[in-house]
């Protein structure tokens, strides 16, 4: 295990990668969201990890989200071309200048890019469901980041796909699901979900990351309880998008203001979501500054 969230110390997360590279003026209207970027302007990619890192995020987190080798074949990228871009994913990450890399393995749904990572239940077997992720944990694993987030995760089965998926690959993982109204976005209850990646060794954390910020403490509270890991916590802005007029609307809440209470029920890995930008990211590198030294 390299990162160290066992010892005691806090360590920053990064914060929403398709909003900076949007303010930077990239597209990422596209199935392959943030990793369209990857494949068409690295050189953006590298200059929203260097924001974040300048920021103080002490971990970075790739722009593989959403990547796959189907969505790159429907880009007419070949599979080894493909596994290529999961690792410079990686290596983009790496060169930004943070002390730690996340490799993201986002949910099945969020490749179908169709917002079904907020629903889960995809109709897939769990032995599919491996499948699907194996080769993409595989690729990314190779590049050598410092743990896989396992990240937006709808749902339990989905979950434990996921920890199958990535068993003997050599890095340790976090496990990070969305969740809204105390459970999972599926439905499950939280000790439910959070209990598949109980006695798992590969599992340096576990906790919640896009969803509102009120839903986190409870969140993270069940997480360390039920698996005794430490918790990550990175939820987006609480702001809420309106598809009708295609706007955000209300207020954005930045992790800097919890991230104390966080860090007492047990979160060592704290950063932010959608919305949450490099100077959020500052504020919260400020309040964390002691704990993230230890």
């Amino acid at each position: 295990m390299t990162l160290p969230a066992l010892d005691g110390r806090t360590l920053v997360l990064d914060g929403g990668l398709s909003n900076r590279l949007q303010d930077q003026g990239c597209d990422v209207d596209d199935p392959l969201w943030t990793a369209r970027v990857l494949l068409r302007e690295p050189d953006e990619l590298l200059r929203a990890h260097r924001a974040y890192a300048r920021a103080g995020a002490q971990v970075l987190t790739t722009a593989s989200y959403q990547a796959s080798f189907e969505g790159f074949a429907r880009h007419g990228v070949g599979r080894a071309a493909a596994a290529r871009l999961l690792g410079d994913s990686v290596r983009l990450a790496r060169a930004a200048g943070a002390p730690w890399v996340a490799a993201s393995v986002g949910p099945y749904g969020a490749v179908l890019a169709d917002g079904s990572e907020y629903r889960g239940r995809y109709g897939l077997s769990t032995a599919e469901l491996v499948r699907f992720h194996r080769p993409r944990i595989e690729a990314l694993a190779a590049a050598g980041p410092d743990v896989l987030a396992l990240e937006t995760v709808p749902d339990a089965v989905e979950a434990a796909a996921m920890l199958t998926a990535a068993r003997g690959c050599g890095v340790p993982v976090w496990l990070s699901y969305t969740v809204a109204g105390g459970r999972t976005r599926a439905g499950q209850p939280l000790d439910e979900a959070f209990a598949v990646a109980a006695g798992n060794e590969q599992v340096v954390a576990v906790g919640v990351n896009c969803c509102a910020p009120d839903e986190v403490p409870a969140a993270i509270a069940r997480a360390v309880a039920v698996t005794g890991r430490p918790a990550v916590a990175y939820p987006g802005s609480g702001e809420t998008w309106d598809a009708a007029r295609g706007r955000w609307h209300g207020r954005a809440v930045g992790p800097a203001a919890s991230a104390a209470a966080w860090r007492a029920a047990g979160a060592r890995l704290i950063g932010g979501c959608c919305r949450v930008g490099p100077a959020a990211v500052a504020e919260l590198a400020e309040v964390l500054g002691p704990a993230a030294s230890r």
